[in-house]
């Protein structure tokens, strides 16, 4: 099971990782001024993630030219 870390970053701000079963991260946060702002955030994610649907947008974004 994927976990999240909370870490306080260089610039003494709170951060968040979520780490796959492999250890790699997949996700990072932005920095917030509060760990229980971080905590928020982790909170949000949980809520809105699972049920959320794909929406694939290179499907219908222009692709590259050839100029």
């Amino acid at each position: 099971m994927g976990k999240f870390e909370i870490f306080l970053g260089a610039d003494g701000q709170f951060y968040f990782h979520l780490k796959a079963e492999n250890g790699l991260i997949i996700a990072a946060s932005q920095g917030y001024t509060t760990k229980q702002s971080a905590e928020n955030g982790i909170e949000a994610i949980k809520r809105v993630a699972a049920p959320s649907e794909v929406l694939d947008l290179t499907l219908t974004s222009p692709g590259p030219t050839d100029s």
